[in-house]
């Protein structure tokens, strides 16, 4: 079935998928605000996964809220929407940040003090300016975070 899947989505490797577009034309130096450079490696955007254990007012939708907005403001963003969703009945929350630089979304877990985001941004933004805000926010006592530089580009 793996090998099914990777001939039918032409699922790649990072390393294939960084050959495969250097075989691509650059876009026009129009296209280029989009661009995200992170250590010289031009890319589409910074993919921060974070989760945070131990973490609390999980189920405090109006501070999910608050914390977004904050976090899009930190991160110098733009906001285009805001939606959350309440689960009962344990009070978890999923919701999603749509911006003009991507996104971020939340999972949270309070039976568990424990919560999943993903921050995508493009462009000028910094979404490891996030970081900050939801360790405020959530007082974690432990957070992993990765990072993942998205559509790598040869120069």
């Amino acid at each position: 079935m793996t090998s099914l899947c990777a001939e039918r989505f032409k699922l790649l490797s990072q390393e294939t998928a960084v050959r495969e577009l250097q075989k691509t034309p650059q876009a026009d130096a129009d296209s280029s605000a989009w661009i995200t450079e992170r250590g010289g490696v031009r890319c589409a955007g910074v993919h921060l996964i974070i989760d945070l254990h131990g973490a609390n007012r999980l189920d405090d939708q109006p501070l999910m809220e608050r914390t977004l907005r904050r976090c899009v403001e930190s991160a110098g963003a733009t906001l285009l929407h805001i939606h959350l969703h309440r689960f009962e009945p344990n009070g978890g929350i999923s919701g999603v940040a749509v911006l003009a630089e991507s996104h971020i979304s939340i999972h949270s877990w309070p039976e568990r003090s424990y919560a999943a985001l993903d921050i995508f941004m493009c462009g000028q933004a910094r979404p490891e300016r996030c970081i900050e805000v939801l360790l405020e926010a959530f007082s974690p006592r432990r957070a992993e975070i990765q990072e993942l530089l998205r559509g790598r580009m040869n120069d």
